[in-house]
């Protein structure tokens, strides 16, 4: 956790994050430098994490999820906004559904809130009798276009996994994810977040479906939807200035950040509100970004909070 900034206006008492290098790029020092950030890893997957012994069961991603109070209770923190990428999103949607209280609002990368069906366990199984856990986790987080064109960023990911030092931890995690369970959202159902959403994915990207069928089981009026063009499977590695002006919007319509400039998005004339807005109280209802159409403004809404987790 970084130490406050004194000199800087005071948004949040939280910031948690699931994807560093996106909070390393320059343009979201504006949006961090206000706010007090934690970075949570799953088990066994900081750097230097010692290899688990044999037979170690690794928790379940509800298990995960469990642990997020005590991480809250002992940092004093009452209440988030969560950023995840992929099992991250998972567990911090998972969170958010058991204790909606604390969860002001989520930003959700590469989201799958949907177990995996027969067909693709057998996929999956057939999967790994011709591949190493390296390129299936590679063909995981990056679309075959990235993978056929053996991009600088695939090949330095494929360089970190595949000499990871504790490789074993990975393969756990990786197969916790993979027995996830259904999260069950449902639109007007029970089982909803009570919050503002973000959902983010990038256009062809391995994700792009799993993400559409998610926020398809949102309420509208809550939900933003974001499919970023030429990201390809890692948005906020890819494309992470249409992504920063992003999630000011979404700070914005929260009621953070109310006097930040917001130009990235109208210079590159590549944002465009698709779904009507309109106005409940203070609480902008409906927001539907797409990063490959024409220029529109995006509304601004009532306060909340930020937090981002990664794990």
């Amino acid at each position: 956790m970084g130490p406050p900034n004194p000199n800087a206006q005071r948004y949040s008492p939280t910031m948690m994050w699931d994807s560093t290098p996106l909070f390393q790029f320059g343009d979201m020092q504006e949006i961090i430098q206000n706010f007090v950030r934690v970075h949570v890893d799953a088990p066994g997957m900081e750097e230097g994490a010692p290899v688990f012994p044999l037979g170690y069961q690794y928790p379940s991603l509800d298990q995960l999820a469990d642990m997020i109070p005590c991480i809250l209770q002992y940092l004093n923190f009452s209440t988030i906004i969560g950023v995840g990428v992929g099992a991250g999103a998972y567990i911090l949607s998972r969170y958010a559904l058991t204790h909606p209280d604390t969860v002001e609002g989520l930003v959700l990368i590469n989201i799958d809130p949907n177990a995996k069906g027969w067909m693709d366990w057998a996929a999956h199984k057939l999967t790994g009798l011709t591949s190493s856990i390296p390129e299936m986790i590679l063909g995981h987080l990056f679309s075959q276009e990235e993978l056929s064109g053996n991009s600088e960023l695939v090949q330095k990911y494929r360089n970190i996994i595949t000499h990871a030092p504790n490789l074993e931890n990975i393969e756990l995690y990786w197969n916790s994810y993979n027995n996830r369970r259904d999260l069950n959202l449902e639109r007007g159902g029970a089982v909803t977040f009570k919050c503002p959403v973000m959902l983010v994915v990038g256009d062809q990207a391995p994700h792009e479906d799993a993400v559409v069928e998610c926020n398809s089981k949102l309420d509208p009026t809550q939900t933003s939807f974001l499919k970023m063009a030429d990201s390809g499977g890692q948005p906020q590695l890819t494309q992470p200035g249409k992504l920063t002006e992003a999630f000011k919007y979404f700070l914005q319509g929260m009621g953070y950040m109310a006097s930040s400039c917001m130009t990235r998005l109208s210079r590159s004339r590549t944002a465009s509100l698709t779904s009507a807005a309109s106005i409940d109280g203070n609480r902008s209802r409906s927001r539907t970004l797409s990063q490959s159409s024409e220029s529109g403004t995006l509304p601004s809404g009532p306060p909340g909070h930020t937090m981002e987790v990664s794990c």
